[in-house]
């Protein structure tokens, strides 16, 4: 009972304290919206191109190009006939036009602004493949000319090579990622209240009344580290529930185990947190330490930015950084149904904890006092 009290106790202090709320609550909805909707183009698989204009001159004689112009016409490429007031390559220098297309009898030419390289290999794409089909109709001609319209028009078959792909369809959008990293980053941000749990009895000089009290320092402890783990889960919910509502966030089909692996990660949070307050001999120390470390973990763990395929000393780095283990756990249990990756990330959070519980249960023991 007495072990209840004192979490009972711990949990209205946590929510009475607005630096807490702030921190726990305001500050990650905060930063989900600004870094989701500032980088959400970063996030795309795909690249929106305008419709393309292209200027042409043929003086092939020939019906063949006009054809194919109405059909180009049906996916946004828009051709214009060259006059003589036009001087079409500086047009096209000028980026007025994507491209200019010359047809003649001995061939084809085109023309196309360095700056739009990718309007210009739209364009070399598909006057490649009419040139090719050209060709092979002229030499249809020439062998068998009865056999031209069935060669184009029978049906092909397309299955010739079977394609996979190595990374997956579906991929977080920019809301999705955000709302895992920086809910995983706010977690670690609850070592800051816990490292106070002892400490404020003794700023207070509350800590030799505990001890006067009829409660064992167990208790104390015990209780002290199980409001905090209760008050950080709350938050961490409530964080959740609001980007999966409010952002339309995903947070995949396994919800559970998701907040399973969070759940670790608040457990070494706290321990660390409590860790450090015996460790230390001031009580600012521990805030500093901890804030020092969550940003370099922030930092390297994407919290911040994405990081893809990390080379070198720097994907050593980032493998330092806890936020790296659990963020690349949850998108995966998220978006690849993976739900073996939890394993690494639960024991790096479960044996650090262990370590700075330990820690700090033989600090306490060592003490008269808290």
């Amino acid at each position: 009972m007495n072990i209840l009290n004192i979490a009972w106790k711990g949990i209205k202090t946590d929510f009475r304290d607005t630096r807490t709320l702030f921190f726990m609550l305001a500050f990650p909805v905060v930063l989900m919206l600004v870094l989701g909707s500032a980088l959400s183009n970063t996030f795309g698989n795909s690249l929106p191109v305008d419709d393309i204009h292209v200027l042409y001159q043929d003086t092939s004689h020939s019906d063949n190009f006009n054809q194919f112009i109405d059909a180009a016409e049906k996916s946004g490429i828009h051709f214009q006939k060259v006059t003589e007031t036009i001087n079409p390559q500086n047009e096209v220098k000028q980026s007025k036009y994507d491209g200019y297309v010359e047809v003649t009898q001995q061939g084809l030419q085109l023309y196309v602004n360095n700056g739009n390289s990718i309007e210009g290999s739209i364009l070399q794409g598909m006057l490649t493949s009419y040139v090719d089909k050209y060709n092979i109709a002229s030499e249809i001609m020439k062998v068998a000319p009865e056999k031209l319209e069935s060669a184009f028009t029978h049906k092909q078959k397309d299955d010739f090579i079977k394609e996979t792909s190595v990374l997956p369809n579906k991929q977080p959008g920019s809301m999705d990622y955000y709302a895992i990293v920086i809910t995983t980053m706010i977690v670690l941000y609850g070592a800051m209240s816990s490292s106070s749990l002892i400490i404020s009895e003794r700023v207070r000089k509350t800590a030799d009344r505990l001890i006067a009290s009829p409660v064992r320092k167990s208790e104390i402890f015990i209780g002290k580290v199980l409001g905090s783990l209760v008050s950080n889960t709350i938050c961490v919910l409530l964080v959740i529930l609001f980007s999966k509502l409010f952002f339309k966030a995903n947070w995949g089909n396994h919800l559970g185990m998701v907040i399973l692996v969070l759940l670790t990660e608040i457990i070494f949070a706290v321990s660390m947190g409590i860790g450090l307050s015996f460790l230390t001999k001031t009580s600012a120390a521990p805030r500093i330490i901890i804030m020092l470390f969550v940003q370099l973990a922030s930092f390297f763990g994407g919290a911040y930015f994405k990081i893809d395929n990390p080379q070198g000393i720097f994907k050593f780095i980032t493998e330092l950084s806890p936020l790296t283990w659990v963020n690349s756990a949850i998108t995966k249990m998220i978006f690849a149904n993976d739900l073996s990756a939890a394993i690494p990330a639960v024991t790096i959070h479960l044996t650090g904890a262990l370590i700075f519980l330990l820690v700090a249960v033989i600090s306490l023991q060592k003490r008269e006092g808290l």
